[in-house]
């Protein structure tokens, strides 16, 4: 006879409940954190700013979501990587409507997120936003 014949298995192991309550905690947390009653922009995708933070001429990076907003113009609002297309360094700075990387000093255009200054040759890419009423989110 092996040893497993003679331990009867009519309980769950504690893997098993713990793995359980573990999951059920998740379940509920992630329905808590999905629910949105404002029907604000950040209902379909992750909230980044109210419009009123995005200054008129320059922008705002956003370093854990890896984007830089730019408002070029009025109402106008565009986003970009925030990563530098030279040597992927994030961009730190944002001054009189350049976007600028420290690393090697490469300027980019908040209009359209073109080099303004090398050593970068290529543009900043730009990323999708949503604008609703005052809200920007990323879809």
């Amino acid at each position: 006879m092996s040893s497993e014949s003679l331990h009867p298995t009519s309980a769950p192991s504690r893997r098993t409940v713990v793995a359980a309550v573990g999951a059920a905690g998740l379940a509920i947390t992630l329905n808590a954190c999905g629910s949105d009653d404002d029907g604000s922009a950040s209902a379909s995708g992750t909230a980044l700013a109210k419009t009123s933070d995005i200054p008129e001429g320059g922008g705002k990076i956003f370093k854990d979501a890896g984007v830089v907003v730019t408002q070029p113009a009025a109402g106008e609002f565009k986003a970009f990587s925030s990563k530098c297309t030279h040597q992927g360094c994030a961009v730190t700075g944002i001054s009189d409507g350049v976007i600028t990387c420290p690393c090697h000093k490469s300027e980019f255009s908040v209009s359209d997120g073109s080099v303004k200054k090398g050593p970068a040759t290529q543009p900043l890419p730009e990323q999708k936003i949503t604008v609703s009423g005052d809200s920007i989110a990323l879809p």
